[in-house]
This record gives C-alpha cells, sequence and structure tokens, in this order.
C-alpha cells in the first residue's frame, strides 16, 4: 500500500472525481472515498483512504489486518506534515472488508446527487426508506466512527421520517415492513420518538411528484426579446429540488411598459420547494439577480454597467447570445460528468446488483 502526501493528508489510492462522481464517508480520523462508475466490482482497487489524524484511527485493523494497522500507523506517525510518499510493503485491504463502508458512502452519495428526472426517465427514490436503510447501516458500523462524524448521526437519518415509515408499513411489502421494523425498533432503542401512522392517501408518492415536475416553465407569449435554455450544475443546487436533465432553465428577456426583465423558469422534480434558491442572470455588463419562486419561477430586473435600469432600445440592441443564467453557487461542472452519473443510475435501476438499496430496487420496479 503506498500513501501520497495530498493537501496535508496522507491519501492512497486514485485521485478523487469531481463532486458528483464521488462518493464518501467519513470516519474517525479518515476519510474513504471512491469514483462511483469504478467502485464495483473491486471496491478495494479504487478505494481512497486518506488520513486525517492518524490517532484515532483505531478501526484500521478490520480493514487492513492487525499487522498492516501497526505498519501504517509506524509508517505515518513519524512526520508532523506528510511529504513526499511512503510505501508500507505487504499491506492491502482484505478482500471484502470495504464493502459495508462502501454501501455507507454510497447511500450518502443517493441522498445528494441521485439524478431522478421525469425527462430522462430517472425514478425518484423514496427518501424515507433511503434514510431508513442507511440509519441502519450507520447503527451497525458504528465502531468506525468518532465524536463529532458528520456521517455518524443515524438519529437525524430517521426523525424526519418516523411518520412516513410507519405509513409505509401498511403498504403491504414484506421488505418494507422489514425494513420500517427495523428502523422503528432503532428509533426506540435510541429516543427518537415513532410517529403514528396517517392514511397513505395523505402523503405524496413518486406518481404525485412526477405530476409537478417540469413546472417551473414560462410563458413565452408576448413581447419578448431573446430566449434560450441552459443546464443546472447540480453542485450548486440543494438535492431532491430539480428535474436533473439538461436544459431544464428556460430564460426570456421581456419587456413590460418599458421594464426589461429576465424571466427564469426551472424545471422541478421532488417534494422540495425551489422558493428561496438564488437566482442569476448575466449577458455582457447586463445583470440581474432574484429568487425563484415556489413554482420554480423568477422576474429578475436588469441593470446595466452603472446599476441602472436597462432600457428598452438598449435591450434591444444588445446581443443576447451572451446569456449566462446561474441557478443557486456558482459551480464550475460539466456536462460530460452529469452524463456519467446518469449513466451509473440507469445501470443501476436496469440491474440493481447486492449493493442496490431498497428504495432503489422499489424504483426500478416501478412503472415511472
Amino acid at each position: 500500500m503506498r500513501f501520497f502526501a495530498d493537501s496535508g493528508l496522507w491519501s492512497t489510492g486514485p485521485t478523487a472525481a469531481p463532486d458528483p462522481l464521488t462518493a464518501v464517508i467519513e470516519l474517525a480520523g479518515a476519510v474513504l472515498s471512491w469514483t462511483i462508475d469504478e467502485a464495483h466490482p473491486d471496491t478495494n482497487s479504487v478505494a481512497r483512504l486518506s488520513i486525517t489524524d492518524i490517532t484515532c484511527v483505531d478501526w484500521l485493523w478490520r480493514l487492513v489486518g492487525e499487522a498492516g494497522h501497526a505498519a501504517i500507523v509506524a509508517a505515518l506517525a513519524t512526520d508532523t506534515v506528510p511529504m513526499g510518499e511512503r510505501d508500507v510493503p505487504e499491506v492491502g485491504f482484505i478482500a471484502g472488508a470495504l464493502d459495508p463502508l462502501w454501501r455507507l458512502a454510497l447511500g450518502h452519495w443517493l441522498r445528494r446527487w441521485w439524478p431522478a428526472s421525469q425527462r430522462d426517465g430517472i425514478a425518484e427514490l423514496d427518501g424515507a426508506l433511503l434514510d431508513g436503510e442507511l440509519a441502519l447501516l450507520t447503527a451497525a458500523a458504528e465502531d468506525y466512527f468518532g465524536d463529532g462524524t458528520l456521517d455518524s448521526e443515524f438519529t437525524t437519518l430517521l426523525r424526519p421520517h418516523t411518520v412516513a415509515l410507519a405509513t409505509l408499513r401498511q403498504a403491504g411489502d414484506r421488505r418494507v415492513a422489514d425494513l420500517v421494523e427495523a428502523c422503528a425498533e432503532l428509533a426506540q432503542d435510541n429516543g427518537v420518538a415513532v410517529g403514528a401512522a396517517v392514511a397513505p392517501a395523505t402523503l405524496r408518492r413518486r406518481d404525485d411528484y412526477a405530476l409537478a415536475a417540469g413546472s417551473g416553465s414560462i410563458d413565452s407569449s408576448g413581447p419578448g426579446i431573446a430566449t434560450g435554455v441552459r443546464s443546472l450544475s447540480w453542485a450548486g443546487v440543494p438535492p431532491g429540488v430539480f428535474d436533473a436533465a439538461e436544459d431544464t432553465v428556460d430564460w426570456r428577456i421581456a419587456v413590460d411598459g418599458g421594464a426589461v426583465s429576465a424571466v427564469v423558469g426551472v424545471g422541478l422534480s421532488g417534494a422540495v420547494s425551489p422558493q428561496g434558491v438564488a437566482v442569476a442572470v448575466r449577458s455582457g455588463a447586463l445583470h440581474g439577480a432574484g429568487e425563484l419562486d415556489a413554482g420554480g419561477r423568477a422576474v429578475l430586473e436588469l441593470l446595466d454597467g452603472a446599476n441602472a435600469p436597462v432600457t428598452e432600445s438598449a435591450a434591444w440592441n444588445h446581443d443576447w447570445r451572451t446569456v449566462e443564467v446561474m441557478v443557486g453557487a456558482g459551480v464550475d461542472e460539466s456536462a460530460e460528468v452529469r452524463d456519467r452519473v446518469r449513466a451509473f443510475a440507469r445501470a443501476r435501476l436496469r440491474r440493481p446488483g447486492a449493493d442496490a438499496f431498497l428504495a432503489e430496487v422499489l424504483a426500478a420496479e416501478s412503472d415511472y
């Protein structure tokens, strides 16, 4: 096993891919990461282990054996600041030892990056079932976590879903019932109040999300100067809000009573409201900023380089081919990266593997 100095840490394995392609789990004194579409069938060969505190990795023997643990500590504990690289001969991950940690990292990746899209035909995952199963896996891996590790708080995964999980028990699917029962036991053992079931009809299901998906489109009627479409950068927006397809951001430069504005609409997917998400438009010196409403739309007053309202004549004479529309935070993210994520998601839906979460299995079985 070879460790390299990387940003003040000792790390092993391939360099991490951009965020939407990387699954990460924080452990006591270390971080494990994988590039999602390279992680199977061999999680060992593409795992990246970064040591943040060599004195806290008491669990490392579970992955490399006791002798390997001792050899790694001896090799890395000599320098306060790592420099160069270190070889630890004849040490490697035990076959299968990383699989439970890969599933934890995968579960957190699914919560953040799953590219649900009605337009692309990628089904949404049931958030209650996903969080419930991830909570069970987290509790089972408690020996790997320390105080303050972000990914160890399984109670925070359960609390928002106790009512939904109790209601899902009525669905008649034995797999769901077994998972919900295990979640209820874990919740009760850790002081999380279990909510009472409600009538299933009062809960929004995947079909309801599909009906809502695509809202955020803008009205193209009436006087307008220019129109176009753009794509979201997933890393710049919260999860579970927007349709993950390309070209879901519609924009239009409109004139109303001499006032010039940019009208923006973003396709939605899921039950989380887009209200308050920042949106900005810029074309050369002309710019406007504001927030999306609950329907995924925004009307932005356009200003010039002196922050004065843009006049109608200036708008008609402007070259709008340079329009940039930013939804959420400004993030540099390529369409090729997003395409790899979609391909990964479609492959998992076509053939759920042994590492699949129940939410993925049910999504694959559904008639989306």
